[in-house]
């Protein structure tokens, strides 16, 4: 059982990656955002703070957004955490940590999926041309414009969080730009070295 973060820029692969470790190895992934919806509609108390919130268009906060991963960390584990979408800043991983502690658990690695900022774009491009060709529905954020300010969000408030687990030598960086089977074959190796 290990438990990671994936880290890299919006579009570097980590929910595809995230996908295929959640199929190969039983691990559970945690992304912010499913869990926030999921929450919304549960009727719990937590389930209505989220409500409440983003009904009123406000960001939730890291208290319980904190909250909601504390009470995943209590269920099933299968083959370990994928921690996706958080951290996105130190304070946050810093919480995340606490909660690590406090739970009983660890970090096993950090993966960096290394990518270039260009050919990311790219990437970006060619997936909303795939989908319009398909004449399936171009997600609001696949434009080069919308993916840069996305982008340069990621640098200034993510990015932090690489030096802060190299720090504490938990930092694995891999090439996100190779073929999908090659970057879930590095991912693999991280593992099961953890």
């Amino acid at each position: 059982m290990a438990n990671i973060i994936l880290l890299g820029p919006p579009g570097a692969g980590k929910g595809t990656q995230a996908k295929r470790l959640v199929d190969e190895r039983a691990m559970v992934q945690l992304s912010t955002g499913d869990m926030l919806r999921e929450a919304k509609t549960s009727g719990t108390e937590m389930g209505k703070r989220v409500a409440e919130v983003m009904d009123k268009g406000q960001l939730v906060t890291d208290e319980i957004v904190i909250g909601l991963i504390e009470e995943k960390l209590a269920g099933p584990a299968g083959g370990g955490f994928i921690f996706d979408g958080f951290p996105r800043t130190l304070k946050q991983a810093d919480a995340l940590a606490a909660l690590l502690q406090k739970t009983g658990q660890g970090l096993d690695a950090v993966i960096e999926m290394q990518v270039d900022d260009e050919a990311l774009v790219g990437r970006i491009v060619r997936r909303a041309e795939e989908a319009r060709a398909q004449g399936l529905p171009v997600r609001r954020d696949d434009t080069p414009e919308v993916f840069e300010l996305r982008l340069r969000e990621y640098y200034k408030n993510t990015a932090p969080l690489i030096g802060y687990y190299w720090a504490k030598q938990q930092l694995r960086q891999i090439d996100g730009m190779a073929e999908m089977d090659a970057v879930a074959a590095s991912i693999a190796s991280v593992l099961d070295k953890a």
